[in-house]
């Protein structure tokens, strides 16, 4: 790994709770299941994880239409069969149209390395289940080349879940599982300062006291997360924004400047304009 790379690499903050999940998981040589807002650094996690131990990551980023067996391998039939009409040799040898997936290659490494199983939830809710036999027992078998493929050193595999569906009980049992929950204001300003070392004093205050009021907003339908929080902060330093210009005495007179890093759907800002609507109007009729 690029030392110095790594270097220009914010630092992840990990609380000792997080830390201790970590390590059970590994002491288990169990999966390590992530849960918690969006925007928390659950996949961040698996990538520092591997980035602090100089380990390879293998990153499995799930949709909605993946299957568990694109995890292990896939055999392309449809190059083979293209290949046979052309008269090519290589059909002879059914390996060369076997495409290794994540595990695959985690299994087959020479050295300990990480897997990350991203969004575990987006996929149909079969597809944990079809995964099971394989983490337990770190191999598989390659039905076309009558292979069994066996894990060299058992990667230590983080998934996270966003909590769109519910998993399996045999699933859950199988790992060790970690709530993220959401930053109180010194672990953010730990955060923070990771990310903008340089950043105002004043302005940080301010901002984040923007931040967490306008989080305990009432109605509020998506709650600004960490990350966007990152995304804000970096257009108010890009900008050279002053502390007394975000409004951070009372949120209900103004919109937060540069507000669409935080408010990211219509009927929150419309929510936000309403209050402020109505503050102004109280304040005139007192």
């Amino acid at each position: 790994m690029n030392n110095d790379a790594a270097s220009t690499v914010p630092e992840y903050i990990r609380t000792d709770a997080l830390e201790q999940a970590i390590n059970a998981a590994r002491t288990l040589s169990r999966p390590l299941l992530i849960k918690g807002e969006p925007g928390t650094g659950k996949t961040e996690l698996a990538i520092d994880v591997a980035r602090q131990a100089g380990l390879t990551l293998h990153s499995w980023h799930i949709k909605s239409t993946t299957r568990a067996q694109q995890g292990l391998y896939e055999y392309d039939a449809v190059s083979r069969l293209r290949d046979s009409q052309l008269g090519d040799a290589r059909v002879n040898d059914i390996s060369n149209y076997i495409v290794k997936g994540v595990l695959w290659e985690a299994f087959e490494s020479a050295e300990p390395s990480v897997v990350l199983i991203d969004e575990i939830d987006k996929a149909d809710i079969e597809f944990p289940n079809d995964l099971l036999q394989e983490i337990d027992r770190m191999s598989f078998d390659v039905y076309e080349t009558k292979q069994t493929i066996e894990a060299i050193h058992r990667p230590l595999v983080i998934i996270t879940s966003n909590n769109e569906k519910e998993l399996p009980d045999a699933f859950l049992r199988r790992c060790f599982f970690h709530y993220i929950e959401f930053p109180d204001r010194a672990t953010m300003e730990r955060i923070v300062h990771a990310h903008h070392p340089n950043i105002k004093q004043d302005l940080l205050r301010d901002a984040l006291t923007v931040f967490f009021d306008l989080r305990e907003l009432p109605g509020l339908k998506k709650k600004p997360s960490t990350s966007e929080l990152l995304d804000w902060l970096k257009l108010l330093v890009a900008d050279d924004l002053s502390a007394q210009s975000l409004g951070a005495n009372d949120l209900r007179t103004v919109l937060p400047k540069l507000h669409g890093a935080l408010l990211k759907n219509e009927q929150d800002v419309h929510l936000f304009e309403r209050l402020v609507f109505l503050h102004r109007q109280r304040t005139r009729t007192q």
